[in-house]
């Protein structure tokens, strides 16, 4: 006769029953897989489905799968949520070594839930999770030594490769030989709440400038025309995802610049976000640059983050921003950070409030913006900048943006310029500080959550 283990954490114990064995089998999930890309690929995406077959109502939240692949060449790796009807937010991912490597596995893609996910009924599926996994460095994949991949599934089949756990238990598949089988300790001790309500987290996992995923979680690359800087030179080809040592988290948004001192030559670089933000605390950490990453320096650069209006003629323009220029511009000198809200798009002193801090700032720095009770202060690092008052204050609601870009080109000859972004958080109609902000996105890294977006839609 099977009895149930209530499992004891400190002094308390955890309310549901842990089964060993093959009680666990009983609970009769099963996992099925498909490939959307073939072996030789930039990006590997498999797609997984959970089926529920047992008699029981099974929470999402006690199930994980790990997805197993051999990491090419010692390259580090990341992966997101594309696509799924529980919502990305609710996904959670983690990428871990194997104790033991073989021929087929070094590593494993682990996918967990939140209680946001709901439950599986008896007979009910998932549906189908769109994942992605690839190679920080960019690099094309050879899948053909994974063990998890198939190229001929490209239809849902069931995958023994894929192996799926209730509480801790392996209740699906054939975990790799010589591999260290999961235990019920690697079991969350308990359930991943599911974010809160207003808030926006993203950790800029992304495989590069077209994963759909960018998109899909509200971010446009600017391209082509308009100012400021060198009009006419935006692209593409300077935003990416690289590894970043010293990000948290290991990878982060890179916005580059490229110029020989030329128009033909320049290249300016921003990410913008969907207008979702009004009141609240925005905050993002970022790497500012004091030096150019090659080539000679004096630029008159320009790094910024801010929240701005999506139509410039709005008679509710709102413009809240950061622009950090080490070398100044605008006919002033640096090292000068500027702090400035705005209250209409034409450009006219009288329609703007600024401050500057004299400051070199090479490194990275937490960067909040909080508009709460007619009032929008500037922080950094917990350290107050600037106040504005409620002629200033957001009207409508605004996009983020980051974006680095060039004042000016005061000499010829090739060189680089790169900002970098940790994170972004968001916190819609609260005054957070920046210990609340740091605790949240920790709480997001530590739960394997990459994007949350529980916004109100506009």
């Amino acid at each position: 006769m099977l009895l149930p283990v209530i499992v004891l954490v400190g002094a308390g114990a955890i309310l549901y029953p842990k089964w060993r064995g093959s009680q666990a089998e009983t609970e009769g999930l099963t996992v099925r897989y498909r490939t959307g890309s073939p072996a030789g690929a930039t990006v590997a995406k498999p797609w997984l489905e959970v089926i529920n077959k047992s008699k029981k109502t099974v929470p999402l939240s006690d199930v994980t799968l790990r997805y197993y692949f051999t990491a090419d060449e010692a390259a580090e790796y990341g992966s997101n949520c594309v696509q799924t009807s529980l919502g990305c937010s609710n996904i959670t991912q983690r990428i871990s070594a194997a104790t033991t490597a073989t021929t087929t596995t070094s590593h494993h893609l682990q996918i967990g839930f939140t209680s946001g996910a709901g439950s599986l009924a008896p007979g009910e599926t998932s549906q189908g999770i769109g994942l992605q996994l690839y190679r920080l460095d960019g690099k094309a994949l050879n899948q053909a030594n994974d063990r998890s991949f198939n190229a001929e599934v490209t239809h849902y089949a069931e995958s023994k490769l894929v192996t799926a756990y209730l509480r801790g238990v392996l209740t699906w598949g054939d975990e790799p030989s010589g591999v260290t089988p999961a235990r019920e300790s690697d079991a969350p001790a308990q359930a991943v709440a599911p974010p809160p309500a207003g808030v926006m987290f993203d950790n800029f996992h992304y495989s590069g400038p077209g994963d759909p995923a960018l998109s899909a979680n509200g971010w446009q690359i600017r391209a082509g025309a308009g100012g400021p800087g060198i009009h006419d030179t935006w692209s593409a080809a300077g935003i990416s995802f690289p590894a970043q040592p010293t990000a948290q988290g290991g990878q982060g948004l890179q916005l580059r610049v490229t110029t020989d001192g030329t128009k033909q030559g320049t290249r300016q670089a921003e990410l913008q976000s969907k207008p979702n933000f009004t009141s609240g605390t925005i905050a993002a950490r970022v790497y500012l640059s004091d030096k150019p990453t090659s080539g000679r320096n004096g630029d008159h650069i320009n790094q910024s983050f801010f929240a701005i209006s999506p139509v410039h003629t709005s008679p509710k323009y709102s413009e809240l921003d950061y622009e950090y220029m080490p070398n100044g511009g605008w006919g002033a000198p640096g090292p000068r950070l500027d702090t400035t809200s705005w209250r209409n798009g034409d450009g006219r002193p009288e329609n703007r409030v600024t401050r500057d801090t004299k400051q070199r700032l090479e490194g990275w720095h937490t960067l909040m913006i909080t508009a709460a009770n007619g009032v929008v202060t500037y922080s950094m690092d917990g350290r107050e900048l600037f106040r504005s008052d409620s002629k200033y204050f957001p009207r409508e609601r605004m996009g983020i943006h980051f974006s680095a870009w060039l004042v000016d080109l005061p000499f010829k000859g090739p060189r680089t310029w790169d900002m970098k972004v940790n994170w972004l958080y968001y916190q819609a109609d609260k005054a957070a500080s920046l210990p609340e902000v740091q605790k949240a996105v920790d709480g997001f890294y530590a739960g394997g959550t990459h994007y949350v977006n529980t916004l109100t839609k506009p």
